[in-house]
């Protein structure tokens, strides 16, 4: 049995980590919640309707390591950086969420339904990082084509959602639609601080996020361009991305074009991604966040719609990607890299 700390507990990602340990099917002896002093002593439980008792919440420095199974990180690369390192010598089996460890070669980038292999030992440094949220769609969409005709190059356009930015982010968007329906006329409100996504997110689109590089390609597209090589064991890869934040509370969205070593007709790329885990085809028309984000079942699933291989060129496929990037995106991949390492035999 599992002793489980969630860091980052009462963040957007944390609620979705304990969710989804008070119905999963790991073996859980102990969860407990960790977050910033402030909300030291919340009972988190109550708050979000939990059946298992996780205890108030605690803060890093009043944490038990001893005894400690797993740490889940989802409190940010600042935090990953400085605390990651010191739970694992601790002995916990660390999985980070942000970016801190991700392109570090001795730590593990897993999608288990993807590079479970990753996984069929301890990491040396006790650290497994979890991808970008977009990436593990992506990669869960691309590895099935991979296998069936071989990736050549893609070309990825992302449609992402106010929750990429936590809670804060749902907060803005909810925030500034209720204002702009209100008065469609009014301007930003003067003198406020910085939004969370640069701008208000309402009713417009956001063509960047993160900060841009010397090239003009934004931190998040850098991301989508190096991780999904080093999930899919495809150094090579050419792959480009443009990330765009859209006025949408849940799931992201992807445009996703493929070129493959092999031809394919429509039917083998259907049929590849129907026979994947986890992934719900649609042959006949296509998913979007609100339908994904309307059931447990679908929030927890990679909805692929809209293939389309070009007409002059069998070797080009089009898809529509639609996931939860808090749940699919984030803590679920987490809790199921937990799972595959209880699976392997060498977390017990």
């Amino acid at each position: 049995m599992l002793n489980i700390a969630v860091i980052g507990a009462t963040g957007a990602v944390g609620r979705e980590c304990l969710a989804l340990l008070d119905g999963g099917t790991l073996p859980v002896k102990r969860v407990t919640p960790v977050a910033s002093a402030r909300s030291a002593g919340r009972d988190l439980r109550a708050e979000l309707g939990l059946a298992r008792d996780a205890g108030p919440v605690v803060t890093l420095d009043g944490l038990d390591t001893d005894g400690l199974d797993v740490a889940v990180l989802s409190a940010g690369a600042e935090i990953g950086r400085r605390e990651g390192r010191r739970l694992a010598a601790a002995g916990a089996l660390v999985v980070d969420n942000s970016s801190a460890f991700r392109m570090e070669p001795d730590v593990p980038l897993v999608v288990p339904q993807v590079n479970p292999d990753a996984l069929a030992a301890r990491p040396p440094g006790g650290i497994v990082a979890n991808p970008n949220c977009s990436a593990i769609q992506l990669v869960r969409a691309l590895h099935p084509l991979h296998t069936a005709a071989g990736l050549e190059s893609v070309v990825l356009t992302t449609y992402q959602a106010a929750s990429g930015g936590g809670l804060r982010g749902l907060g803005e968007l909810a925030r500034d639609s209720r204002r702009a329906l209100d008065d469609p006329t009014a301007a930003p409100e003067p003198g406020g601080p910085p939004g969370r996504f640069g701008q208000p997110l309402a009713f417009d689109l956001v063509p960047g996020i993160g900060l841009p590089d010397g090239s003009g390609f934004t931190h998040e597209e850098r991301k989508l361009a190096r991780e999904p090589r080093k999930i899919l064991g495809l150094p090579d890869l050419r792959l480009t991305a443009t990330a765009v934040r859209v006025p949408v509370f849940h799931c992201h969205s992807e445009a996703v074009h493929v070129r493959l070593r092999e031809p394919v007709t429509t039917a083998l790329v259907e049929d590849a991604l129907a026979a994947a885990p986890g992934i719900r085809l649609y042959r006949d028309g296509y998913p979007t966040p609100r339908t994904v984000f309307a059931t447990p079942r679908d929030r927890a699933l990679v909805h692929v719609g809209r293939v389309r291989v070009e007409p002059d060129d069998p070797h080009a496929v089009w898809l529509w990607v639609v996931a939860d990037n808090l749940r699919v995106g984030a803590a679920l991949n987490a809790l199921q890299i937990v799972e595959t390492a209880v699976e392997a035999g060498w977390l017990r």
